[in-house]
């Protein structure tokens, strides 16, 4: 009988183990931190619900509206008008937990445990030891054990161990980084069933910020690429500053960091070791979606494990493993490239942002990408759209250079007045603290200029000190 270990209980591992487990293949997975609230978005697209059977218990808001935010705060609303047809935002921490509880339900040994070290065999070709320590007694060191098996699903991050046992090679990893954010009852109503995304040199130079709302809190956050890490947290302000005025008196509850590659790594099959997730760099460019491509990832090795390996029966062999990854560039490549090329045309200045933001406001623009995203298949466009479209396209970039600003300011609240904002401020001037928002963040009251002054006309008393650079102000 076949013998299988996935080491990682995301979406990925845990979507792995229960089609192993179905097919009654015996299979561990593999998870040092069964709480983990992996730093991260949240966003699922609605295929995955109806695929992956997902139950509305694990979602915590439906959202049904978005706004694009451009460098200049030009706000594009979006709806989707269909009322059955929504992005469901999760807890990675619920959602996570429940797959692999369904995975342990079907069969699947689940292991409270970190895996420390792989014994590849020769040649990597197995049969492979895993050495672990088990946390399931509760000990802070964990009891160290061993355990041999036939393959390996690595499905545990960026970070992998898995990939370096089996030497799949390098990959840049960019940076995520989130605060969750609990907002006063009025503040928090406005997020119902509403997310935010601002673009702008400000909130990140090759990707977007993002406020996200959740079961009690809204998830605020950016993140950029690998050569940028060190800007992260001033990146991470910035996206605050624009928001500040809608995060009104927020409290952050709990603040997270996390790697996500960059494109996928050089060799996600090796011997009998397997890939998936984030472990195997499926995580799209521009968007920065990775929960729905891990758990299909997951999905697909597994199911072709299960086929190789006449449900257990026998052991498959590196080329039937690589069927996989065959069948999953055929099926996805064309979607990483073409998002890669959306993000290297549209992130690379705040012109071209504003171009992009414009363009969102076209409703054919708006039809083609939530069918895209959210049923994850290619919408065709008819020849008058694709003319539209050019034409859109080439307006809009002719346009941004000149919408482009020459500073950051503040969204306005969405459910306060500006009597009221006034109001507001001046009691934070009355306590101490003219600038506070969450964290006190003091570009919620400043209008800061691309070089890092205040911009021209803004009143500067008594608070340059305050004044926010933004984390790439010396760039174009």
């Amino acid at each position: 009988m076949l013998r299988v270990a996935v080491v990682g209980g995301g979406p990925s591992g845990s979507c792995a183990a229960e089609v192993l487990a179905k097919a009654g293949i015996q299979t561990w997975l593999f998870e040092r931190k069964l709480d983990n609230a992996k730093p991260c978005g949240g966003a699922i697209p609605l295929c995955m619900v109806e695929e992956f059977d997902l139950p509305e218990s694990i979602i915590d808001r439906k959202v049904r509206n978005m706004k694009m935010i451009s460098p200049s705060n030009r706000e594009v609303d979006i709806h989707l008008g269909n009322q059955d047809e929504y992005i469901g935002m999760c807890r990675r921490e619920v959602m996570d937990g429940f797959l692999r509880d369904r995975a342990a339900s079907l069969g699947t040994t689940l292991i409270n445990g970190l895996v420390q070290s792989i014994d590849t065999g020769k040649n990597r070709q197995g049969p492979y030891t895993l050495k672990y320590a088990d946390y399931s007694a509760g000990g802070p060191t964990g009891d160290i054990c061993t355990l041999e098996v036939d393959l390996i699903i690595g499905a545990d991050g960026a970070n992998s161990r898995v990939a370096k046992a089996m030497d799949a090679g390098d990959y840049n990893m960019a940076i995520a980084f989130q605060e969750r954010i609990r907002l006063p009852k009025e503040e928090m109503s406005y997020y119902e069933d509403l997310a935010e995304m601002y673009v702008g040199t400000d909130v990140s130079p090759d990707f977007y910020g993002w406020v996200f709302p959740k079961y009690d809190h809204v998830a605020v956050g950016t993140g950029t690429m690998q050569k940028n890490q060190a800007l992260i947290k001033g990146l991470q302000k910035g996206v605050r500053a624009r928001a500040s005025d809608r995060l009104l008196d927020g409290e952050v509850i709990k603040v997270e960091a996390h790697p996500i590659p960059e494109h996928p790594r050089p060799r996600r099959v090796v011997g009998r070791m397997a890939l998936v997730g984030d472990a195997a760099g499926y995580v799209t460019k521009s968007s920065g979606e990775g929960i729905y491509f891990a758990a299909k990832s997951g999905r697909m090795c597994a199911e072709q494990v299960v086929a190789a390996s006449a449900n257990g029966s026998t052991i498959p062999t590196e080329k039937d493993l690589k069927v996989y990854i065959k069948k999953w560039d055929r099926q996805y490549g064309a979607t990483y490239k073409v998002l890669e090329i959306l993000q290297n045309i549209f992130y690379r200045n705040d012109a071209a942002r504003e171009a992009f933001v414009e363009m969102c406001d076209d409703k054919d623009v708006q039809r083609l990408t939530f069918d895209s995203y959210l049923y994850k298949r290619v919408v065709m466009m008819n020849p008058w759209q694709q003319i539209k479209l050019t034409l859109l396209t080439l307006g809009s970039v002719l346009r941004g250079h000149a919408l482009a600003p020459q500073g950051y300011r503040p969204v306005p609240s969405a459910v306060k007045t500006d009597e009221q904002m006034a109001a507001w401020r001046a009691q934070q001037l009355s306590d101490g603290d003219a600038l506070a928002g969450p964290g006190s963040n003091p570009a919620a009251a400043a209008v800061v200029s691309a070089n890092g002054r205040p911009a021209a006309g803004t009143p500067t008393a008594a608070n340059d000190q305050n004044v926010r650079e933004p984390a790439l102000a010396s760039k174009p």
